[in-house]
């Protein structure tokens, strides 16, 4: 598998103020990451509050620079945002005033999508994501979990490379947040498209990646990478209650405790500083 993503010693660092105090200090956020991502893969990453997955994920998306290395898309290093990548996060920043196909269209709009294809395509979306015959409604008028699917479609619509998702299904009940997860995966099967994916939770991790990234506690580091090997997910109902699953889950919270733990304890330290 070729590498469509490739981080090459990736490093972040921000400046901050100290508290209290005029001075600044440097705060490290990812050091030296070093991983490649398939064409295609669904890739998760995993690790304590505060690791920096949403700093990977911000440099991936060329909303801000490394401080040191470079992150390569196709070979070709990433200088910036592009619409190659499509981005859903927890909150699903619909425009509110839109229809549900009038905020797939929205993306369309920007990359010159005639009016009269831009409609048939966001049509085409939402029937992929299981919204046919919801495009007439405004946001306050769909479930969180269908203000989800329109985010998906909208990200899906203009047909990026590789599609970024920051915690996407956080704010879910637990019963819509599986239902959705097994949707994302009958919809990464059906588009082939690379996915990057960030949670706080174990299940998920091991329900969705390919490969589950383990991240340490700040600065954020690659502990492990753990390959995920449970056939077809969208075929076995009784997945999450099987033994390699257990055995999966088992495994990764064994690599994420003591990371925990450390990320407490910096917490602590930065309440008591």
């Amino acid at each position: 598998m070729s590498a469509h993503i490739a981080f090459r010693g990736v490093s972040k660092r921000f400046e901050v103020k100290v508290r209290g105090s005029r001075q600044h200090t440097e705060f490290t956020a990812v050091d030296g990451i070093d991983l490649d991502v398939g064409r295609g893969e669904f890739v998760v990453l995993v690790g304590p509050s505060g690791c920096g997955k949403s700093t990977l994920l911000d440099l991936l998306g060329g909303l801000t620079a490394p401080s040191e290395g470079e992150i390569l898309l196709d070979g070709r290093p990433i200088t910036g945002p592009g619409l190659d990548r499509g981005t859903v996060f927890q909150q699903y920043a619909l425009l509110p005033w839109r229809t549900a196909q009038g905020n797939v269209e929205f993306g369309l709009e920007a990359t010159g999508v005639p009016r009269r294809r831009r409609a048939e395509r966001a049509r085409e979306f939402l029937d992929l994501v299981g919204l046919t015959g919801f495009e007439d409604r405004h946001p306050h008028q769909l479930s969180g979990g269908m203000r989800q699917r329109v985010a998906i479609a909208r990200s899906l619509a203009y047909d990026p490379q590789v599609l970024l998702m920051d915690e996407p299904f956080a704010a879910l009940d637990a019963q819509t947040r599986e239902s959705l997860q097994d949707e994302l995966l009958r919809i990464w099967q059906r588009t082939g498209k690379t996915v990057v994916f960030i949670t706080h939770s174990i299940d998920e991790a091991v329900h969705l990646g390919q490969r589950v990234v383990v991240l340490t506690s700040r600065p954020g580091r690659v502990k492990e990478v753990v390959p995920i090997d449970l056939g077809d997910r969208t075929r076995q109902d009784d997945l999450r209650s099987s033994t390699e699953f257990a055995r999966y889950r088992h495994r990764i919270w064994d690599l994420l405790h003591d990371e925990v733990s450390r990320a407490q304890l910096q917490e602590k330290e930065v309440v008591g500083a």
